[in-house]
C-alpha cells in the first residue's frame, strides 16, 4: 500500500521575475496555470521576458556549466565538474543517451499529463531526486539548507550527503516538509557508522542510501593538478564534526598523542594559503569546542578532527556480508549505490536491499568505466521489479531522464547540474535548474504520446 502525498506548487508559478519563487502559487488567473509545469515554466520565462528578465541560470546544459565555471573558484569548479583520470567515463555517460531516439508519437491526447511515481511506499510528484553531492559549501555558503528547500518547493525527494557542509538536523530544520534520503560512506568505525544512522533516522529521513564504489578514492586529476581536496580544509565534515561518536574519536585522538610508529608527514610551507586554511579549519571546529575563533585557534581539537575523518572516511576492507550490520543499526530501508554490473544487482537482492541505485559516481571513480545506461536494461532485467531502481550518471536534462525511463529505472537522480545552479544563483538556482529539468520531461513525455511514465517502456525509444 502506499502512503500519497500532495504535489506542492511548482516554483516560480506566477512569480514576478525578481521574486524568490518559494513555494510560489501559480497565478489564478494564468491559463499555463492547469496545464503542467512545462507550459507553466515557458509561461514564466517569456512574460518575464517581456520586462527584459532573463532565468536567473541558463537553460542550455552547456550554457550552465560553463556559467558555473565563471562563478566558482578554480578549486571549486574542478571538484564539483572532473572526473578520474582521462574523464573517460564522465563522456560516455553523456554520450550513452545520443544511441537512443524518443519516437514521437502525434494524434494522442496528452492534455493531462501525470509525472508522478510510487517510490519508497509513498507517491511522489515527480520521478526526479537529487543525488548526494558532497561539500557544497564550495559552491554556496548555504550549500545543502539551500538545496533542501529548493528540492521541497518542487516536491523532489533530496539525498543529502555523508559529507554534507551542515548537519542532518540542520539541513531538516531549513526544509522540515521536504522529503530527505541519507547518503552512507561506510566508515572505518563501526560505532560512528550505527550513529550517523540513528541519526538520519532521528532526523526524519525516509531511506538510507549506502555508497558502495567509494571504499578507496578515485584518481581525480584535476584536483590532483591543483593540489587540492576540501576536507584538508575541514569542509565537507559536518556530518562528523557534529556527531558523539566522532568527537570521542577526536578527543580519543588528542588525548593518545603522536602516533610514534607512524611515518613522519610531509611538512607544509608557512604560507598565506597554510594560514587560510588553518583559520578554515579552526571556524568548522567549532561543534568539537563549542569556542569561537580564537580559542579554536589554540585548540588541538579541529586539526585533529581533519585528520581523525580521514582516517576513518571509508575502508577498502567493505564486504558483502559486512551490510548486514545496517540492519541493526536502522530500521530504514536500505539503497545500495554504485551498483553498475547486473551480477552485483543480483548480490544486493540477496543480502535484502530494498532498492538498487545504478551510478559510476558520475565518471569520479573509474577512468573508462561502462557507462551506467548501457548497464540499466540489464540490471532492471535482473531485479525484474522486485525492489526500485534509482539511475544517475550523465543525467543533464529532462530528456535524458525520459530515456533512463523508458529504460526500465523507477527514479532518476540529479547531480552536477543543480550544483551549478547553486554556484550561479544559489537557492534559486538549484529551484531552476531542477524545474528546467522537470518542465522538459513533462514535454517529452507528452510529444512521445504518453501521459504518464506508467505508460512508457523501451518501445517508446528507437535503438533500446
Amino acid at each position: 500500500m502506499t502512503e500519497s502525498i500532495p504535489t506542492p506548487p511548482p516554483a516560480g508559478a506566477g512569480a514576478s521575475p525578481r521574486a524568490s519563487g518559494r513555494g510560489a502559487p501559480a497565478a489564478p488567473q494564468d491559463p499555463a496555470a492547469s496545464r503542467g509545469i512545462s507550459r507553466r515554466t515557458q509561461s514564466d520565462i517569456y512574460r518575464a521576458g517581456i520586462s527584459g528578465a532573463k532565468p536567473r541560470v541558463p537553460v542550455d546544459p552547456d550554457r550552465l556549466e560553463n556559467a558555473a565555471r565563471r562563478a566558482l573558484s578554480a578549486e571549486a569548479f574542478a571538484y564539483i565538474a572532473g572526473g578520474a583520470g582521462a574523464e573517460r567515463t564522465m563522456r560516455a555517460n553523456t554520450e550513452a543517451f545520443a544511441r537512443h531516439q524518443i519516437w514521437p508519437r502525434p494524434l494522442r491526447d496528452v492534455s493531462t499529463r501525470d509525472l508522478s511515481i510510487d517510490f519508497l511506499g509513498r507517491r511522489r510528484p515527480t520521478p526526479l531526486l537529487l543525488a548526494p553531492l558532497g561539500v557544497m559549501e564550495m559552491a554556496h555558503d548555504e550549500a545543502d539548507l539551500a538545496v533542501a528547500r529548493a528540492a521541497a518547493s518542487l516536491g523532489v525527494p533530496y539525498t543529502l550527503s555523508n559529507q554534507a557542509s551542515f548537519a542532518m538536523e540542520e539541513v531538516r530544520d531549513a526544509a522540515p516538509d521536504g522529503a530527505r534520503l541519507f547518503q552512507l560512506y561506510w566508515s572505518a568505525d563501526d560505532e560512528l557508522n550505527a550513529s550517523l544512522l540513528r541519526r538520519a533516522e532521528a532526523s526524519g529521513c525516509e531511506a538510507v542510501v549506502v555508497t558502495l564504489d567509494t571504499h578507496l578514492l578515485g584518481w581525480r586529476t584535476r584536483d590532483l593538478d591543483l593540489a587540492y581536496l576540501p576536507f584538508t580544509r575541514g569542509m565537507g565534515i559536518a556530518q562528523y564534526t557534529s556527531d558523539p561518536v566522532f568527537q570521542q574519536l577526536v578527543r580519543d585522538r588528542v588525548r593518545r598523542g603522536p602516533d610514534a610508529t607512524a611515518p613522519p608527514a610531509a611538512p607544509v610551507r608557512l604560507t598565506p594559503k597554510t594560514v587560510a586554511a588553518g583559520v578554515r579549519i579552526a571556524r568548522k571546529g567549532a561543534p568539537l569546542t563549542g569556542a569561537g575563533l580564537r580559542e579554536n585557534l589554540r585548540s588541538p581539537l579541529p586539526r585533529a578532527a581533519v585528520e581523525t575523518f580521514l582516517d576513518v572516511f571509508s575502508t577498502p576492507a567493505l564486504t558483502w556480508g559486512d551490510l548486514a550490520k545496517a540492519r541493526q543499526w536502522t530500521s530504514l530501508p536500505l539503497l545500495l549505490k554504485g551498483i553498475v554490473h547486473p551480477e552485483d544487482a543480483s548480490r544486493a537482492l540477496d543480502a535484502g536491499a530494498d532498492g538498487v541505485w545504478i551510478s559510476n559516481h558520475g565518471g569520479r571513480q573509474i577512468d573508462q568505466s561502462v557507462p551506467t545506461l548501457d548497464a540499466l536494461p540489464a540490471v532492471v532485467d535482473r531485479v525484474d521489479g522486485r525492489v526500485p531502481v534509482v539511475f544517475d550518471s550523465g543525467v543533464r536534462q529532462g530528456s535524458d531522464a525520459f530515456i533512463a525511463l523508458a529504460l526500465g529505472a523507477t527514479a532518476v537522480a540529479l547531480g552536477r547540474p543543480y550544483a551549478y545552479g547553486l554556484g550561479i544563483a544559489g537557492e534559486a538556482g538549484v529551484r531552476e535548474v531542477v524545474r528546467n529539468v522537470l518542465a522538459e520531461l513533462d514535454i517529452t513525455l507528452g510529444l512521445s504520446g504518453h501521459t504518464s511514465f506508467a505508460e512508457v517502456g523501451r518501445d517508446a525509444l528507437r535503438g533500446a
